[in-house]
Formats: C-alpha cells, structure tokens, sequence
C-alpha cells in the first residue's frame, strides 16, 4: 500500500475503436428477442397446461 499522493500517468488523447463494436449490440438484441420468444412459448404451453387440467364440473 502506498502512503502519500503519486502522479499517475494519464494519457490525453482518446482514440474512439471502429464500429466493429455495433456487433455485439446487436447480437445482445438478438439473443434477448430469442429469449423472449421462448418465453412466451413456454408461458403460453404453461397456461395451456393448466387449463388443460383445470377442472370444469365445479
């Protein structure tokens, strides 16, 4: 550990990265509407299943 201040060296100039970064952004958005989707299947099975069982002489 270090007692005191120490000068850090910081670099001035940002260099922004190409947009090869735009692809996971969209392979994020992609997987997430692919997950929606199932979940929606398996909600929409799930339901179908209950009422399925659901009991309607009551």
């Amino acid at each position: 550990m270090s007692t005191g201040k120490e000068e850090l060296d910081v670099e001035d100039e940002f260099t922004p990265v190409d947009s090869e970064d735009d692809a996971p952004v969209e392979t994020a958005k992609t997987n997430l509407s692919k997950r929606r989707t199932i979940d929606n299947l398996l909600e929409e099975r799930r339901l179908q299943k209950q009422l399925a069982d659901y009991d309607f002489d009551l």
